[in-house]
């Protein structure tokens, strides 16, 4: 990722940055709106246009690309940003979304998207490698950072708002074949694994984690797949970053160089291979930690902070950065004092929600997980890093859990009737008010 490193060498770089929902849909929602899931109820998916609805949390909430506008700034936008796109006004120029994760081949080439999925009551995923097509001018996130580029070529009366959604390494993993050969199957890692790792979290961890239309790390073993689902993912990740790499170069010799803030960032992370699948869905940390990075004039060049951030934070930081007002709705705190503080917040967390009442969080070296039904799991960083022995229960870990435990959010909103996710069956049953049980 040499352009995602040069960005990170000129400005602040947070390895420890955690999304609110390791789902896109919520986690967008989240950013964008400045609020926690469990203040919104939007736990799953929701259409762009409805995140605004008679929910009381918003339905007069200022999205982030909005506040800008309302501050005098040309918004513009394009790509996956919220969930689809955008809702329909909040940019002042968009440049719309592609449907779908294509383009895709006639036929999948590995994974069918169902896998031992009940057919009848679940859609298939998008989950697939391969190299196609043949060229980057097919791919879309090329053509959003064509668009991106021809703004940066413009002129403006007034300070502007640009945000460009790349969608990989969003599935499909599909990109042209010189990606792949950046990556030779021989140099690939497999990520660390334990066949018997989930036999000590509750039993409502592993209804969550019931994924059965995602490849499984002990199919992906046994059929030899392992080490090319990461070379494709390897091979978007590179794919991407050239992408990227266009917008910076763009930026960097246009007039607007010195005077621009520059945030990275992604909704959620992903498992490849980790606590035995191939996907996001989980409160793990593979699945909840994410890029990000903010670059800007008077920011410190090439800092690594290593203590906790949220996602949340990006609106309010921005915010700051601009010398604009901030927005007493925000739900999280900018980072630009601790951007500029020696060892960066000590006292900082990251909280994740997935579902109701499902939180995790990420504080001084420690994973702390609270279920709906009580079910706890603890894991020490500093100690296993690959989160494999819960230590909830264990004898000498009260004390570490009740300061977790203060971090919970005082608030779990129920669902908001708009947003839903059919993915797999607990969510559909947690929604509709049954336990992970039934």
């Amino acid at each position: 990722t040499p352009h995602m490193d040069k960005l990170a060498s000129r400005g602040v770089l947070f390895p420890n940055a955690h999304c609110q929902a390791p789902l896109c849909g919520p986690s967008r929602a989240s950013l964008m709106s400045g609020l926690r899931p469990s203040t919104t109820g939007i736990y799953g998916m929701i259409n762009d246009d409805s995140i605004r609805s008679e929910n009381p949390a918003t339905q007069d909430i200022i999205f982030l690309p909005e506040y800008f506008r309302d501050h005098g700034y040309h918004t513009m936008g394009i790509g996956k940003l919220f969930h689809t796109h955008a809702p329909e006004g909040v940019f002042d120029e968009s440049g719309g979304r592609v449907k779908g994760f294509g383009p895709l081949p006639d036929q999948r080439f590995v994974w069918d998207g169902y896998g031992t999925a009940d057919r009848t009551r679940y859609g298939r995923t998008s989950t697939d490698w391969g190299a196609f097509p043949g060229s980057d001018s097919l791919m879309p996130d090329h053509q959003s950072a064509e668009w991106v580029i021809e703004r940066l070529q413009g002129s403006y009366d007034k300070p502007f708002f640009l945000g460009v959604g790349f969608l990989r390494p969003h599935v499909p993993w599909y990109v042209p074949q010189k990606w792949f050969d950046m990556h030779p199957l021989e140099g690939i890692r497999v990520a660390p694994y334990k066949a018997d790792d989930l036999d000590d979290v509750p039993p409502v961890a592993l209804s969550i984690n019931d994924l059965p239309m995602m490849p499984s790390t002990e199919w992906a073993i046994k059929s030899g797949e392992w080490k090319a689902i990461i070379q494709a993912y390897l091979a978007c990740i590179s794919f991407v970053d050239h992408q990227i790499g266009r917008v910076l170069e763009a930026l960097e010799n246009s007039a607007y160089a010195s005077n621009t803030v520059i945030v990275l960032w992604s909704d959620h992370g992903y498992r490849l291979g980790e606590k035995g699948t191939f996907a996001k869905h989980a409160l793990w940390e593979p699945a909840t930690n994410a890029p990000l990075i903010f670059a800007a004039p008077g920011l410190p060049e090439g800092k690594v902070i290593d203590t906790p951030a949220e996602m949340l934070s990006v609106y309010p930081t921005l915010l700051d950065i601009c010398g604009l007002p901030a927005y007493g709705r925000n739900e999280g705190k900018s980072l630009v004092s601790a951007m500029h503080t020696e060892k960066g917040d000590e006292g900082a967390y990251a909280l994740t929600t997935f579902g109701r009442n499902n939180h995790g969080i990420k504080s001084g070296g420690y994973r702390y997980i609270r279920y709906e039904d009580g079910g706890e799991e603890l894991y020490d960083h500093r100690t296993d890093p690959n989160e494999w022995t819960n230590l909830a229960g264990q004898a000498g870990y009260t004390e570490a859990i009740e300061a977790m435990k203060t971090y919970l959010p005082k608030e779990n909103a129920d669902w908001d009737p708009l947003s839903s996710y059919t993915f797999q069956p607990y969510f559909v049953n947690q929604k509709a008010g049954k336990t992970a049980a039934e």
